[in-house]
């Protein structure tokens, strides 16, 4: 499965700052030290809706990171999925009355639409779940084997009591898991499993539902959170820098996937920093397309509205903050993004070295993009009112505002 476009990133003067960001497993923020190459997975979408402004919101914070990094003269070796069988895709299909594959590669192509308007700097592997199946297989048979997995009624479970560290992402307690469980694609209540929370790791075909050859575990389909593990793997091996999503995806899938990881490997942790983004809501509710109050990219995109605001309207909140989409958040975007324009057309303009400064240092603290934006916003207050006479600002502030905010002015 191929990516989208890379957008160029301009390169700066100096060097950016090492980043400091929120850790849910140890509940504070700790300062990331990658080598030479940084290695990041997200996890991507279910292809079966368009892009909302919740997975736009997940996909810049990580971004960000990613811009971060590439300040710091480092490479980025970022991964990224594609949920492209799982129950609610089939749910959709049969709704809508058309073919699951034809679903799932309309919806993917229009992410990857969406993605290149806003200019997220794309993944290096971007794989889908179902050309995932063959790594997965041998994945779930060699938890079996060792006894880290069973059977139950032709379905393979995942045993959570193999992982000794199994809790140590989301630090919930059981009462806490088992309700998320629940909602969050889990079956808790199965009879006969060995415990309520133990995930699946293959699913036996069923009737009338897309299956494929398992080896020794028979025909059926992978669980969710062994295809993110077998990519993971596969790409990046143990102990890459940063497992970004959701938050919601901090219980049960980032925590399952790690007991999956450590099970196999008998390493630990599967990730140094666990990253998780905050929800967007619409009308008092989380956005989400079960509830179906979903602010679609492509939808504003149709309308005339310009990606790079759509992208300030991001920026404006904590990566980590839970906020609510308003038609002011949008025009607040379009209003800043007509000024800082207006700013760096001018042919010079007060000096922009302290505001490269300031824009890192905001950003390699936790992904601080809101202040970043306010320090833009002074210098271009400042430009307005004729101050300054750096023949190099506007470019130097331009530049800076593209390769780090990925907003292009």
């Amino acid at each position: 499965m191929h990516a989208w476009p890379a957008s160029e990133v301009p390169a700066l003067p100096g060097k950016g700052r090492d980043l400091r960001i929120h850790d849910t497993a140890t509940g504070g923020l700790v300062t990331l030290d990658p080598g030479p190459v940084a290695r990041i997975y997200v996890c991507g979408i279910t292809p079966y809706d368009a892009t909302h402004m919740g997975h736009a919101a997940t996909y810049n914070a990580f971004d960000l990171v990613q811009r971060v990094w590439l300040d710091t003269k480092r490479q980025v070796h970022y991964v990224q999925n594609v949920t492209d069988v799982d129950d609610p895709l089939l749910e959709r299909a049969v709704r809508d009355g058309i073919e699951w594959e034809g679903l799932a590669e309309r919806e993917t192509a229009l992410f990857r639409e969406d993605m290149t308007a806003l200019r997220m700097l794309p993944p290096q592997h971007y794989i889908g779940a179902v050309e995932a199946i063959p790594g997965i297989v041998p994945l779930v048979e060699r938890l079996r084997d060792s006894g880290a997995a069973y059977e139950l009624e032709g379905d393979t479970y995942f045993s959570v009591e193999a992982d000794p560290h199994f809790g140590s992402v989301s630090n919930l307690d059981a009462a806490a898991m088992r309700l998320l469980s629940a909602e969050r694609g889990g079956d808790p209540d199965r009879p006969g499993k060995k415990n309520p929370l133990d995930p699946m790791l293959w699913m036996a075909a069923r009737d009338g539902e897309p299956s494929w050859d398992g080896g020794s575990l028979g025909q059926g389909r992978p669980g969710w959170h062994i295809e993110c593990v077998a990519i993971a793997l596969d790409h990046l091996g143990m102990g890459f820098d940063v497992q970004g999503g959701g938050s919601d995806l901090a219980f049960p899938h980032h925590e399952m996937g790690a007991s999956h990881a450590q099970a196999l490997t008998g390493e630990f942790p599967m990730a140094k920093a666990y990253v998780h983004a905050g929800m967007v809501g619409l009308d008092g509710e989380k956005m989400s397309k079960s509830k179906g109050n979903l602010v679609f990219v492509s939808a504003l995109r149709r309308d005339g509205v310009d990606p790079a605001a759509i992208r300030l309207a991001l920026l404006a909140h904590h990566y980590r903050s839970d906020w609510e989409w308003t038609d002011q958040v949008l025009a607040d975007a379009v209003a800043r993004l007509d000024r800082w324009r207006a700013a760096v057309s001018r042919p010079d303009g007060p000096s922009a070295e302290a505001l490269v400064d300031e824009i890192r240092e905001a950003l390699a603290d936790d992904l601080d993009a809101p202040t970043a934006l306010i320090a833009v916003d002074r210098w271009a207050e400042a430009q307005s009112a004729g101050g300054g006479t750096d023949e190099g600002a506007p470019g130097v502030v331009s530049r800076a505002v593209d390769a780090l905010l990925g907003v292009a002015l």
